[in-house]
């Protein structure tokens, strides 16, 4: 029988006339990593404050670990752990101090609350760093820390808001092996990124724009739906002034800016590779240096999703 860690129907948030979440409805289960992508400004971090007890919601319901939250925030908060984007412990305390402190606010003290800094300092694999000060450690290390200190009290459900956020690469990886041990033992991961490699990570994924939920489901499932066709990769000049043309040649599905290149998509049931490198090539002013076949990512997923949104909006008020 699936167990259900959170259940959201029809959520929303208002601040005066400013609709920051709209209408919301997902469920995740127990043991889940559940990633939440969007923009800055997309909803994200209002949702995970209202599932975490932390604001109250003007419309809707959510159950997290089966309480309330509008009728019990105070239960939520005690079955949650939470990790915000921004590090909120003393860098003045060393690593062990931190996590004492932390654990003295839910009640532990004595050889009890000793017993599970060890066990949470060997969980973050820290233990070497027990009595550094927590100033001296780097973005990716106080991370860590932050996220021992969020699951100190054993939380069946943990909420992390964009947690590597300014971490480097290296340290991101790292503390991802974290976050799938953990949800390995059992415990439900709600987590937000704005890094969509590591949203593949996720066993689902919902996506928002301007605070609608767009889509949600596996990350395969969702390049399938809304990245069809095939996608070819362009690097050389004048690529990115040629969108709108690019965007008209026979076949083309979408094209878009893509760091420093271009992807294009189209339907390889209607043309093929060597057409729209031919088409492309013979725009004016376009020099092509480079060509390559490249997979569909989270990233053309957001942006088809972000342009299906302004394209509705459009016809929303046209009409």
């Amino acid at each position: 029988m699936t167990v259900r860690s959170i259940v959201v129907e029809g959520l929303g948030r208002r601040f005066g006339d400013f609709v920051a979440v709209r209408d919301v409805s997902f469920h995740v289960e127990k043991g889940e990593i559940f990633g939440y992508l969007g923009a800055n400004g997309a909803g994200k971090s209002t949702t995970i404050r209202m599932l975490s007890g932390l604001l109250e919601p003007t419309s809707g319901r959510a159950l997290v670990a089966g309480h309330d939250i509008a009728k019990a925030p105070d239960k939520v908060k005690a079955s949650i752990g939470y990790m915000s984007q921004k590090f909120s412990l003393y860098l003045d305390l060393t690593v062990r101090e931190n996590l004492e402190f932390f654990g003295g606010i839910y009640g532990s003290w004595g050889r009890a609350l000793s017993r599970r800094v060890d066990e949470t300092l060997e969980s973050i694999d820290m233990r070497s760093l027990a009595e550094t000060s927590t100033a001296a450690l780097p973005g990716g290390l106080r991370q860590r820390l932050a996220l021992g200190s969020a699951l100190f009290h054993k939380p069946p459900i943990v909420f992390l808001d964009e947690p590597t956020a300014g971490v480097d690469p290296a340290s991101r990886r790292e503390f991802w092996k974290l976050i799938r041990g953990i949800s390995s033992a059992g415990t439900t991961v709600f987590v937000t990124t704005h890094y969509m490699d590591e949203a593949e990570y996720c066993a689902r994924i919902g996506l928002m724009v301007a605070g609608k939920l767009v889509a949600l489901d596996t990350p395969a499932a969702l390049k399938s739906e809304w990245v069809p066709g095939r996608i070819l990769r362009f690097e050389g000049e004048g690529l990115v002034r040629a969108l709108s043309e690019i965007r008209r040649t026979h076949g083309v599905v979408e094209a878009q800016s893509f760091g420093n290149g271009v992807h294009v998509r189209f339907d390889p049931g209607h043309t093929t590779d060597q057409s729209v490198l031919a088409a492309v090539a013979a725009l004016p002013a376009v020099k092509v240096r480079l060509t390559e076949p490249v997979e569909a990512t989270l990233e053309d997923v957001f942006l088809a999703a972000a342009d299906r949104k302004a394209e509705d909006a459009v016809r929303g008020g046209a009409s």
